[in-house]
């Protein structure tokens, strides 16, 4: 199976990125897969581009298809003021609004302080969710103090766990169109 790694990590060495290879070790240790990173880092320039001129540039355009062909992804980037970076927003900006439909998707982020990992729920959940993408229950985010502790080794073996297998079995059927009582009967209101 094929794990694309997104990382929008801006530094080198980038703690946005090492999150982004812990979690994709993690997801190998529950399924065979085989991951492919996307740094986005090194294709800020064409996703800028691309913004402008509505032409990807070639490695823009293998990236973004192997995002789409993608049996999974795990997507990192850094917390700036309470949200995803831009480079990360504009990179999937540039994905067609059903190309991720059904796609397990396991969100993450660093930052400086514990008090921006709620930027996981308002902001990166939401996003996928307009994507329609599977977004794993477990969400990742590492603040500076959790790079030492036992508790960030745990969610990323709980978040890696609920990716590899949403990859293997697949998102659980869609419930049945809710019919009411009084039509099952033959009933009219």
């Amino acid at each position: 199976m094929k794990l694309v790694v997104v990382s929008a990590g801006l530094t080198q060495p980038s703690s946005t990125r090492l999150l982004a290879d812990r979690l994709a070790t993690a997801v190998a240790a529950h399924a065979d897969v085989t991951p492919r990173v996307v740094e986005l880092r090194e294709l800020a320039v064409d996703i800028a581009n691309n913004l402008v001129t509505g032409f990807p540039a070639p490695a823009l355009d293998d990236a973004l298809k192997a995002v789409v062909e993608a049996d999974g992804l795990v997507v990192a980037t850094p917390i700036f003021t309470a949200s995803y970076s831009g480079l990360f927003k504009s990179f999937f900006d540039l994905a067609d609004n059903e190309a991720l439909t059904g796609k397990p998707v396991l969100i993450a982020a660093t930052g400086g302080t514990a008090r921006h990992s709620l930027a996981l729920e308002h902001a990166m959940r939401p996003m996928f969710a307009y994507l329609h993408a599977v977004v794993v229950p477990t969400a990742v985010y590492a603040a500076t103090e959790d790079w030492a502790g036992k508790d960030l080794a745990q969610r990323i073996d709980r978040a890696a766990g609920e990716l590899a297998d949403l990859m293997v079995r697949g998102p659980a059927p869609a419930k049945e169109e809710f019919v009411p009582f009084a039509d099952l009967l033959g009933k009219k209101n």
